[in-house]
């Protein structure tokens, strides 16, 4: 008896961290370069109540035995780094990435973080940073003068000089 209550705890518990996995994932469906998790489970130890070719009788033996499992846990979380969809926006520096691959943002601490959320503006400086106001790494700064701010499918910013009239590259 009080072994099947222990073993109904653990899948409630365990349970109750899906739903909390899956309440995130709800939470956050609008979230720009959020990326969905998973939980996964595992059993927990087996105690053999009755061996396989155990002796049920003089004659006989069990083919099978009998395996009782004391649970179940979480043993992990798995992020889900399959690409979603992507969404025209009218400005000029929201990114997204096909494939795989990460932004390299610098953290204020001088540490590279790395994220998919493209949504990128330019601060004060004309440096461009994500959200949160850390620059990409490689940091590019983008002059005042400068028009027709453009980045292609590789990477490389570019914008016009209107003074030359020549394309600057700007990282």
């Amino acid at each position: 008896m009080i072994r099947g209550l222990y073993t109904a705890a653990t899948g409630m518990n365990s349970m109750q961290h899906q739903i909390d996995v899956t309440s995130n994932n709800i939470a956050n469906v609008n979230t720009t370069g959020f990326k969905q998790d998973r939980a996964e489970f595992q059993d927990l130890m087996y105690e053999s109540l009755n061996y396989t070719a155990g002796k049920t009788s003089q004659t006989t033996t069990n083919p099978t035995g009998i395996d009782v499992g004391l649970g179940v846990r979480v043993s992990g979380i798995q992020k889900n780094f399959t690409e979603g969809d992507l969404k025209l926006t009218s400005n000029t520096l929201d990114l997204a990435i096909q494939g795989k691959g990460f932004f390299q943002i610098t953290l204020t601490s001088g540490e590279t973080a790395y994220s998919r959320n493209g949504a990128f503006k330019l601060n004060s400086e004309g440096s461009i940073v994500n959200s949160s106001g850390y620059p990409l790494n490689p940091e590019i700064v983008v002059p005042d003068n400068v028009t027709d701010l453009s980045i292609a499918k590789d990477g490389t910013v570019t914008a016009t000089d209107p003074q030359t009239s020549t394309t600057v590259d700007l990282g």
